[in-house]
């Protein structure tokens, strides 16, 4: 299948016994690594256009998580095998086992998107010298902001039963980001290319698990990760920061963007008022020669 400016080469490896996990790996093998990292419901699809900007320097590394995009999309029944556990804890082993299976042990560009902060800035939690650059684009690396409501389309997901049944039998989130998550209308090519590997229940279970593991409270599984990267934010005040914010995000609104430039005060920041969750499908004419020069000012 082949999908609309995706004209990569790729890549699958086991990331675990009987489960092969799908990556992209462009660009020139001794070039400055760019490790970036997608969340829900999108795939290595949304960083498309970042990865044709960069690759002839750069080298871009884009994994598809277990359970998304062309990755395989393991059942977490408990008689299931291969069986797969969809906590943030498994996204960080899962990162740290790619980049060893690439031999990539130096220092990086970490770029992140939705749930991407919180499994990049985890896994940096015990690594956080390699990260020497940073590219943020509407997501979290803390818990939500004291007093912010859950948005209700976030909390129906959340619902294990309703939630269930919304986004494993009709594919709700998926497509409807696919709607809701940009300004500017998706062409149908590309609205198809980002629902394309939720297309059956048992292929859609990664986009509801994400969300049933969203922290919001001490007890869930994932609080200690995004806890702990929440409080060590500030300690990468020191290096290079580039966020890019879509102003008409729903979820990760301008409280978060707020957080991130209270504790990157160095930061370079491009907001659009016109552009939503996807900013990259909003505003990539705009924001990829903005994140190219960004990374040719600060080389590693």
């Amino acid at each position: 299948m082949s999908f609309p400016d995706y004209d990569f080469a790729s890549h699958r490896f086991e990331v675990r016994p009987g489960i092969r996990m799908h990556y992209l790996d462009e660009g020139p093998r001794d070039g400055e690594v760019v490790l970036a990292l997608h969340g829900n419901p999108s795939w290595s699809y949304y960083w498309r256009h970042l990865v044709r900007g960069l690759r002839d320097r750069y080298r871009v590394v884009v994994p598809d998580h277990v359970g998304m995009g062309l990755s395989d999309k393991p059942d977490d029944d408990r008689d299931a095998l291969p069986r797969y556990d969809y906590t943030l804890q498994s996204r960080v082993d899962d990162l740290q086992a790619l980049l060893e299976h690439l031999g990539i042990d130096g220092p990086l560009t970490l770029a992140v998107h939705d749930w991407g902060g919180m499994i990049g800035f985890g896994w940096a939690l015990e690594r956080m010298p390699r990260v020497r650059r940073l590219v943020v684009l509407n997501t979290a690396a803390f818990p939500m902001p004291a007093g912010k409501p859950m948005p209700w389309q976030i909390a129906l997901g959340r619902d294990y039963n309703i939630g269930e049944l919304v986004i494993r039998g009709f594919n709700a989130f998926s497509a409807g980001a696919s709607w809701l998550g940009v300004e500017r209308r998706m062409p149908r090519e590309v609205r198809r290319a980002y629902v394309a590997p939720y297309d059956s229940w048992a292929n859609r279970i990664a986009t509801v698990r994400f969300m049933q593991d969203i922290p919001l409270r001490p007890g869930d599984r994932a609080w200690p990760l995004v806890e702990a990267s929440g409080q060590r934010l500030r300690e990468y005040a020191d290096r290079p920061a580039f966020i890019g914010w879509g102003l008409k995000d729903f979820v990760f609104d301008r409280d978060f963007l707020a957080r991130f430039r209270s504790d990157w005060p160095q930061a370079e920041v491009h907001a659009f008022e016109d552009a939503g969750h996807y900013v990259l499908e909003d505003r990539h004419e705009v924001l990829v020669p903005a994140i190219r020069g960004f990374l040719d000012r600060h080389p590693l």
